[in-house]
């Protein structure tokens, strides 16, 4: 029998900083939702990578001293580092818009959205945030006339003739579009926003900047002297990654009859939820079947940023506390939808309490009975993962997921507390051991759930329980 396809996606994020703790998140809950997938018997197609043109990353190179394609390669190693830093999966696709076939991609969905009747020249003025890489109204501005997510960049003029997207026709079968597919945006909450914001009318935007401007970037087909504007390249990764257009084959089976689903942050949902998928109707392929949107980490109350000091690195965290610490951390503590803080002493409450304390303690209690009073591991049914806990990831809750682990976590410290089999065995030899393996299969099945979500110590416990040994040292070492 045909595996099922799956496709899933992050955003690709710029390369003009190194990585932090935020998207670190992203690609975190992407990978769990794949490894689900996989365990649930489907074909995975799973995508993340770097953005690497566009205004914003020419400006920092110059400012840098740097030659712009060096800048971006360095920068995107790093990004691209992530992947063994976080146990992301091994087979996780890595695509760079400055890759020869994204530009080769991007040229030709332009050609099929213009052979479309959907692109136009015109001369224009429009005020643009350089961090957003986002024409701006005059209402979305704070009362300084800055962007409120980049409030320490000056809005920037633009008056000059560029091509445009015909966004405003797509207003009405958008609309259509979240009719019929009432789930498309994750959670429901953001996708009342991005409804309400096709619903109050869409504009034109411009799709291309000037060549003499702004040089960075994946020349316009048929007009050498502009390039294209940083969105309308850098969403074609999303199909471009799958080998689109010349692999009419892996498009088909993960995009047009997979379900092809995407992460962002909450600054993503007009470009990811509206539109991306107008230029797909545009260019006449199939849309995306979820947008799932989380929400931003602070740190302290507070925005992270340089100047305050309160950015957390990845890097610097599982140097520390290992990989498997931070993916139960971004999977349990931090919300699956709304906003978050994180701190570095929250990180160690929750490590000592939830891992070291919880999961580790526990692990280490009933492999000690079973090392003891067991000859051999007990058998291990064959198929032990609960449904609801599949159902809880199937909606994305992730935080309700691992929240389920955990209650299964003490709900066996419970068991042991109240049987006491440490005590029985000593007394009535068979009914301890049949206790001890109870607890074992148990243990067993945890160790399954945590699969997805933390799949070092998945392996760790599996691998334990099969030898019927102990861990030599505790799992997770407790911080002071």
């Amino acid at each position: 029998m045909e595996k099922k396809s799956f496709y899933i996606t992050t955003t690709l994020p710029y390369v003009n900083s190194d990585p932090h703790v935020g998207f670190a998140m992203e690609l975190i809950r992407a990978d769990i939702i794949a490894r689900y997938k996989k365990l649930t018997d489907h074909e995975v197609f799973f995508n993340t990578g770097t953005d690497e043109h566009g205004q914003k990353l020419l400006a920092d190179a110059k400012k840098a001293g740097r030659e712009v394609k060096e800048y971006v390669d360095e920068y995107a190693e790093k990004f691209r580092g992530l992947k063994g830093l976080l146990g992301i999966s091994e087979d996780v696709h890595f695509v760079r818009t400055t890759d020869t076939h994204h530009e080769q991609a991007a040229q030709e969905f332009w050609r099929r959205v213009e052979k479309n009747g959907y692109i136009y020249k015109k001369q224009y003025q429009v005020k643009y945030c350089v961090g957003c890489e986002l024409e701006k109204t005059d209402s979305e501005l704070d009362d300084n006339g800055r962007c409120p997510i980049h409030p320490n960049k000056e809005i920037e003029l633009i008056d000059e003739e560029n091509y445009f997207f015909k966004f405003s026709a797509f207003q009405k079968p958008l609309l259509e579009f979240y009719e019929n597919n009432p789930d498309f945006v994750v959670p429901d909450f953001r996708f009342n926003e991005i409804k309400a914001f096709v619903a109050r009318g869409l504009q034109d935007f411009s799709i291309s900047r000037l060549k003499s401007k702004m040089s960075w970037g994946v020349e316009v087909p048929g007009d050498p002297e502009q390039v294209m504007y940083v969105w309308f390249d850098a969403l074609v990764n999303y199909i471009s990654t799958i080998g689109w257009p010349e692999d009419t084959v892996s498009f088909e089976k993960f995009w047009a009859n997979g379900t092809p689903v995407q992460y962002c942050g909450k600054d993503n949902l007009r470009q990811q939820s509206a539109m991306w998928q107008a230029m797909l109707m545009a260019a006449g392929l199939p849309n995306s079947k979820h947008i799932v949107i989380d929400g931003f980490i602070n740190s302290g109350g507070q925005k992270m940023s340089k100047s305050l000091g309160n950015v957390i690195n990845p890097y610097d965290i599982v140097a520390e506390y290992g990989t498997d610490a931070l993916r139960y951390y971004v999977a349990r503590e931090l919300s699956a939808f709304e906003d978050s803080d994180m701190t570095m002493e929250k990180f160690k409450e929750a490590y000592n309490a939830g891992l070291a304390n919880g999961l580790g303690n526990l692990a280490s209690r009933i492999l000690a009975l079973s090392e003891k009073h067991l000859d051999s591991c007990p058998s291990i049914p064959e198929q032990s993962i609960p449904q609801p806990f599949f159902d809880l990831l199937e909606k994305f809750e992730i935080q309700k997921a691992v929240d389920y682990i955990w209650n299964e976590i003490q709900m066996l410290d419970k068991k042991i507390q109240e049987t006491e089999p440490f005590k029985v065995v000593k007394v009535d030899a068979e009914k301890g051991r049949t206790i001890i393996s109870e607890l074992v299969v148990q243990l067993y099945t945890i160790a399954r759930m945590l699969n997805p979500i933390m799949p070092e110590t998945n392996a760790t416990l599996k691998k334990l329980i099969k030898e019927n040994k102990k861990p030599a040292t505790p799992l997770f070492a407790r911080k002071d």
